[in-house]
């Protein structure tokens, strides 16, 4: 998976997100603040045809409206806007269509400048994007990858709103946690990650190991040209990445692990490579 999938583009044009403090919306008034803020609201460089291509299939998406904008568009966010939900979906989409055995999670879970009626609207375009490829929700433990391609099933959609309950193809959020570190030190994130993964529902519920590092306002503050990939990312990504080389997929082991910018390393093939530790289990029993 990979964190703040959208983010590869973002808009310095455009307002500040309403996912931000008053104060930063006031510091941006100076051109220069906006390039800064992109520095580290961008957690991703590929697109999501560039992602899917590479083996992601978990999205971690933000969204929000666009105060004062007429149209009822919703598009992604983190601190800057990104582009619409809607040509994201299509993209997706796409990939789906020529790749028909292929399944992904489309999580949204945090909401931004939203009312029900940009919900109503949201999932119609979810809806409109997908139709028969949604998956009704269902026990986790019975969604294996025959049963998807048995009813042609391509998509679960997790939606962390009180709507989901009015539409069967939207996952409740409590299907899939995701807990959070909010940590720059790798070596607790580290810790943190094998605490959550031995605190792991046995059954009922999928679980994302989010293997980030989240900067703080200090961080940010000391680093402010060098940006999220040259002050966090690239110097811990290889202890990160050799964390999730030791780690056994199934019950109680990981489940999804999503990154800042996977392509920088061997990130989805790594996690890709632990389902052969599946296939030697099976293969001894």
């Amino acid at each position: 998976g990979s964190h703040d999938s959208f983010s590869y583009w973002v808009d310095e044009k455009s307002p500040v997100g309403p996912d931000q403090a008053t104060a930063i919306k006031r510091l941006a008034r100076i051109s220069l603040v906006k390039k800064i803020m992109k520095k580290w609201s961008v957690t991703q460089n590929l697109t999501f045809k560039e992602q899917l291509e590479s083996g992601i299939r978990y999205f971690d998406l933000r969204v929000s409206s666009k105060p004062g904008e007429i149209r009822q568009d919703i598009y992604f966010i983190h601190g800057l806007f990104g582009i619409k939900v809607w040509d994201g979906l299509k993209e997706i989409n796409t990939f789906l269509e020529q790749h028909p055995k292929e399944v992904i999670f489309l999580d949204f879970n945090h909401f931004y400048a939203m009312d029900d009626s940009h919900h109503y609207f949201l999932i119609s375009r979810i809806r409109s994007a997908f139709g028969s490829k949604l998956c009704s929700v269902e026990r986790v433990e019975y969604v294996t990858l025959q049963y998807m391609w048995k009813k042609k099933h391509q998509v679960l959609i997790f939606y962390h709103y009180p709507l989901y309950q009015e539409y069967s193809f939207l996952w409740p959020g409590n299907k899939m946690p995701a807990p959070w570190a909010n940590t720059t030190n790798v070596h607790k994130l580290l810790q943190f990650l094998e605490t959550t993964l031995e605190e792991r529902s046995r059954y009922g519920t999928f679980h994302v190991s989010q293997a980030i590092l989240t900067p703080r306002v200090r961080t940010i503050a000391w680093h402010l040209i060098r940006g999220l990939k040259n002050t966090l990312v690239h110097r811990n990504l290889p202890m990160i990445l050799n964390w999730v080389k030791a780690q056994k997929p199934g019950v109680m082991g990981v489940n999804i692990i999503t990154s800042d910018f996977v392509e920088l390393v061997d990130f989805a093939a790594t996690v890709i490579a632990l389902n052969d530790l599946l296939l030697e289990e099976d293969e001894s029993a």
